[in-house]
Parts: structure tokens; C-alpha cells; sequence
């Protein structure tokens, strides 16, 4: 059984069975008997370790570099999407988000089932204070009376009654990705010291410019601001007596924030800082000594189960991590992570980590890694980047960013730590890439990956994805792992999946006709057929795909009808995203694009005003 189980022996099991609730009171006697550790979550946002305790000669971090030469530091630490919602879905569930979709998207609400709970509350149950200083950012209907006894700028330890363990979480917003936007630097007060950004080091994918040099520097700054302010709520702790009575966590909540770093599940926007702190009383409960590195790898949908652990609370049988910290703590062989829809931008990749490969598996390899988020290009560099790259002047890795993808892609991070030699067709490296083929495969089986159905569908959602009539998983699997090859010999097997019963099977047939571009001309009739199909992605897709048949012009205008009139924003926001795919050919349909720019969901619109500035010859506005 392989580490995403939620069954897993090795770890409590909690549930309704009459001996859950015995072991319930057996730690709650427990705790009414020996001390229970206070447990302190410091979260800063959108950072990879640019840490002194990890290595980096740049950084400027002694607090947290003193906390890690006093704690346990974790090597390998990765959150579960290259981004903060969907990672902060599993945080507070214990539940990776790719099970409860939409919740795998970016800024979703996933459809979770009656029994999840905010992992807070079962500490709560147990008479633990627990709160919340500020961001939430769950993805999804999270119960936060239920959750948190506070959740508020004025949340804080002290606030709780006497005597009362607590749980708190402090988020510190200083390394956010907005902080190297240019708007945010004006008006900022000094440093003592800043990075010279003649001592960064740029990694293979990125262009030496200024514009880089600049952001890279800043961030370090920003990562110096930050070091100071978990100074100052480490010594609030220490003020208020209770430093050897606190378990104290310090990580970030996905990776980046640099170009090619958030929003894409590599090293760079995964990979991120894990430190904890066990004072000498609680120094039993530490998976190994004061000063140690722990390098077996460490997941997002670990925590909730660890925290627990900790705490002598035991696991929901739902949960799907394990703790690494606490009694009965193991290590797992393979983290998993994932990423979908980045805010107006569509894409499918999921991947998995061992301690030294990552493998990833691309199943919208006709889609370009750096797709125009308009977000992300309010990044100087990223800009910079993309102008570089429209007037030729780069190359290799720094190139390749800009263009399709591979099917697949393995590297080795112990002599590629950029992850830019894809060793997938490599000879010598054929049995790890099958190994970490099947570890992932068994994964999203074991999960019920809703990312291979339609954002929208009414197939989304934990109780929904776990009928296997509506949602035959591995067989869904299996159309998307075909489509995705793009072998121009599968067409006819394509064609098939048009006309299957199931929303997903015909949408996957779609997809893979679009993979095809000009070499799907022969399905046209059966994407005609789907142009009235009953799911509106699945009309999306084929629409795509006649685009490069001669039936573009239909196929264009059913695409400017579904961007502006279906009822779902997300089918629209696929059909912009589809006008957007097919380049020029969108002309004939600027008049609705233009309409698009007034819709009411803002992704719609940041799609659509992009699309109309290309089709005019303008820069997009970044937003």
C-alpha cells in the first residue's frame, strides 16, 4: 500500500467504532495526567529555503538558523501544489485537495464531504485554545467557528483562557509574491543591508539580466524582513514564559516566488523550509536529535496528522498523511504533488518526489509552461523573460519555458538541482522512471484525482468522484495518459472515447484531438457530433479541436457562444482559454472576446482582455 493510504497501520486510527472512543479517552486521560506541549505554527508565504541553515551563503537568517541549530530540520519538505489554496486545503484537512475537487484549482470551493472537519477542532475537543493570525485560504467551506476559537488580526496566544494549552498559527505575509511587484517596494522602510544582486545565483532556466538580478536580491531582503519578525514572536514567547512548554514549526506555505518557481510544481515552487523546535521536556516526541537533518521526504497532508500526534489527539481515520513527529511516527518513501487551473490559466501536471528524483507527468503537454498569468507577469523579470523570448534571443532551458511541454519528465536533483536535463528517455534511468511511474499511478487511483474530470462537472467533489459507475477512475486514467501521448496513431481510439456514455471519457477524446492539432482532421465528423454534447467542456474541447480542421470557422464560433453565454463561468473561462490556444484564428471571434471583458467572474475577464490586447497587437495589462 503505497505512503497517500489513508489506511495506513502505522499511525493511530480514530473513527466511530466503540474502540476510537476509547482511545479517545485514553489520551485525554493522558493529557489530564503529564504536561501537553503548546504547538506554534510560523507560516511565511511563497519561498523556497533561501536559509543560511539550508546552505545558502546569501541569505541572512540567524533566528530562524539558531532555531534550526536547536530543532529538527527537514531536507526534503514539499506542500502539495506550487501554490498557497490548494496547499492550504490539505494544511487544514489532512486531505490532499485533488480528492474534494474543485479544490485542486486555484480560488475554488471543493466539494468536501459532511464529515471533514478543520483538524483545529478535534484540538479543541481535546481543550486546546486554538487560533488563527489571519489567512485562511482553504478552498473550500471550511467551518471556521468549528475550526478556530479565533481567527482575526488580534488572534494570539495570550487571549486564552488560563491555563489552556494552545494551538496558534501565525502567517507572515513579508515574503509574498506581491512584495517584489514593483508597486510594493516604493515606500519601504530600509534595511541595514542589502543583497548585492552581483551575489545571487541564477539558475539555469533563468536569463542573467538586471530585471533577475534585481527581483533575486530583493527577495533575499525580503527573506532578512522576515527573519526578523519571526524574531520578535519567538521573543513575545520567551517573554511570556512559555519558550520550553511551545512546539514550534516553522515552514512556508508552497515554494517561489521567482519566475518558474510558484505556480509550478518543480523543487522551485514546491520544495519548501520545515524546522521544529521540541523543547527538552516535549524533546521525546522529536523524530531525532537537537541539530539533526531528516531527509526523507515530507508532505503538506503530514501535518494535521503530526499536530495531532503530537498533542496525544488521535488521527481521523480520513486523513490521508502520516505523522512524522510523535509516537509511532514513520517515514514515507514518496511525496505528491500536483497543479491545475493557476488563477485564468489551465493546466494538468501531477508529480511525485522521492529523496533524490522527481518525476512528472504532463497531461496538457500542448501547453506551454509559462502561459500568460496575468498575475505573475506583474513580475519585472517574468516580463523581461518573456520579451527576451518573443525577440529570440534565448535558448536551451531559458527557451524552453515558453513552449510545449514532454509527456514526461525525470530529473535527478543530486546533479541537476535546476531540474533542466529531463532524464525520461534516458536508458540508464528507464527502472527509477517506472518505479516513480507507478508510485504516482497508484496514487491518483488511490485518491480519486479529481483533476481528470472537467472543472464544473457535477462529477467534482469527494462523494461524487467515489461512485466508480459515474467516475471510473483508472479507466479515466488511462484515456488521459493516451490522449496525452499525442501519437497520432491513437486517433482512432480517440474517436471511440467521443461517442463513451461518461462526461470524462468523451472530454479526455476531446482533449486528445486538440493534442493532435492538424493530425486530428479525420474525427471531424464526431467533434460536429459533440458540439451539442450535454457537459459544455466537452463541447469546449471539441470546438478546440475542429479549430485545426476545416471547419474552423464553426468551430470558432461555438467557442465565442460558449466564452459568452454558457451558465457556468468555468466553461467559459475554458473557452477563452481555448481562444486564447488557437492564436489568430480567434480574430473571427474578437466581438465576443471584447463582450467577455465585462463578465462577471474575474477570471473570465483577465482571460478574455488578454486575448483582445494580443489579437490587437498590444501588451497585456498585468493584473
Amino acid at each position: 500500500m503505497s505512503d497517500s493510504c489513508a489506511l495506513t497501520r502505522r499511525r493511530f486510527i480514530a473513527g466511530t467504532t466503540a474502540a476510537g472512543v476509547l482511545t479517545m479517552m485514553e489520551h485525554l486521560r493522558a493529557g489530564a495526567a503529564s504536561p501537553r506541549p503548546n504547538i506554534l505554527w510560523i507560516v511565511s508565504e511563497d519561498n523556497n529555503p533561501y536559509l543560511g541553515c539550508y546552505g545558502d551563503k546569501v541569505a541572512r537568517t540567524p533566528v530562524i538558523d539558531a532555531l534550526a541549530a536547536r530543532g529538527v530540520l527537514f531536507e526534503n519538505c514539499f506542500s502539495t501544489a506550487p501554490v498557497c489554496a490548494p496547499s492550504r486545503f490539505t494544511l487544514i484537512s489532512g486531505m490532499y485537495a485533488t480528492c474534494c475537487g474543485p479544490a485542486n484549482h486555484m480560488r475554488a470551493q471543493g466539494r468536501i464531504p459532511a464529515f471533514l472537519r478543520g483538524f483545529p477542532a478535534y484540538l479543541r475537543d481535546a481543550g486546546y485554545y486554538c487560533t488563527n493570525n489571519s489567512k485562511t485560504d482553504y478552498n473550500a467551506p471550511i467551518n471556521m467557528k468549528d475550526t478556530w476559537d479565533e481567527s482575526s488580526r488580534q488572534a494570539h496566544w495570550r487571549n486564552r483562557p488560563g491555563g489552556k494549552p494552545f494551538f496558534a498559527v501565525f502567517n507572515h505575509e513579508v515574503t509574498h509574491e506581491s512584495r517584489v511587484f514593483p508597486a510594493a517596494r516604493s515606500g519601504q522602510k530600509p534595511l541595514d543591508r542589502t543583497t548585492d544582486p552581483a551575489s545571487v545565483r541564477l539558475p539555469a532556466y533563468h536569463p542573467d539580466t538586471p530585471e533577475f538580478r534585481a527581483d533575486r536580491a530583493h527577495y533575499y531582503d525580503q527573506m532578512a524582513r522576515l527573519d526578523e519578525q519571526v524574531g520578535r514572536l519567538l521573543a513575545a514567547l520567551k517573554e511570556d514564559g512559555l519558550a520550553e512548554d511551545t512546539i514550534v514549526f516553522y515552514y512556508s506555505d508552497n515554494g517561489g516566488v521567482l519566475p518558474r518557481s510558484k505556480r509550478f510544481p518543480y523543487d522551485s515552487g514546491t520544495h519548501v523550509p520545515l524546522i521544529i523546535y521540541f523543547p527538552e521536556k516535549f524533546r521525546h516526541l522529536a523524530p531525532a536529535a537537537p541539530g539533526s537533518r531528516i531527509d526523507w521526504p515530507v508532505n503538506f497532508v503530514d501535518f494535521a496528522p503530526t499536530v495531532l500526534n503530537l498533542a496525544g489527539v488521535p488521527i481521523p481515520q480520513y486523513m490521508q498523511g502520516r505523522p512524522f513527529a510523535g509516537p509511532g511516527a514513520a517515514p514515507r518513501d514518496y511525496s505528491f504533488s500536483f497543479r491545475d487551473r493557476m488563477d485564468e490559466r489551465y493546466d494538468m501536471i501531477r508529480t511525485v518526489r522521492d529523496r533524490r528524483y522527481r518525476y512528472l507527468r504532463n497531461y496538457m503537454p500542448h501547453l506551454p509552461w509559462g502561459q500568460y498569468v496575468s498575475y505573475m507577469f506583474q513580475q519585472q523579470s517574468v516580463k523581461v523573460w518573456h520579451r527576451l523570448y518573443k525577440e529570440g534571443k534565448l535558448s536551451g532551458p531559458q527557451k524552453t519555458f515558453w513552449e510545449e511541454k514532454p509527456a514526461e519528465e525525470l530529473y535527478d536533483l543530486q546533479t541537476d538541482p535546476d531540474e533542466v536535463n529531463n532524464l525520461a528517455g534516458s536508458a540508464q534511468h528507464q527502472e527509477i522512471l517506472q518505479r516513480m511511474r507507478a508510485a504516482l499511478r497508484r496514487h491518483l487511483v488511490e485518491v480519486r484525482d479529481n483533476g481528470f474530470i472537467p472543472e464544473g462537472s457535477d462529477l467534482e467533489g469527494y462523494d461524487a468522484s467515489r461512485n466508480e459507475r459515474d467516475y471510473p477512475v483508472e479507466a479515466v486514467i488511462d484515456a488521459a495518459e493516451m490522449a496525452s501521448r499525442r501519437d497520432p496513431a491513437n486517433l482512432p481510439k480517440l474517436v471511440e472515447l467521443l461517442d463513451h456514455a461518461n462526461e470524462c471519457m468523451r472530454w479526455w477524446g476531446a482533449l486528445g484531438c486538440v493534442m493532435l492539432r492538424q493530425k486530428a482532421a479525420p474525427a471531424a465528423a464526431a467533434l460536429l457530433r459533440r458540439l451539442d454534447d450535454s457537459s459544455g467542456s466537452v463541447q469546449v474541447a471539441a470546438a478546440e479541436a475542429l479549430c485545426w480542421t476545416e471547419h474552423e470557422q464553426k468551430g470558432v464560433a461555438a467557442l465565442a457562444k460558449l466564452a459568452t453565454e454558457h451558465p457556468k463561468p468555468r466553461v467559459r473561462l475554458q473557452a477563452m482559454n481555448a481562444l486564447d490556444h488557437i492564436g489568430d484564428k480567434a480574430r473571427l471571434a474578437l466581438p465576443a472576446i471584447e463582450k467577455a471583458c465585462k463578465d462577471t467572474d474575474n477570471y473570465v475577464v483577465r482571460a478574455a482582455k488578454t486575448t483582445a490586447a494580443l489579437l490587437k497587437g498590444q501588451e497585456p495589462a498585468a493584473e
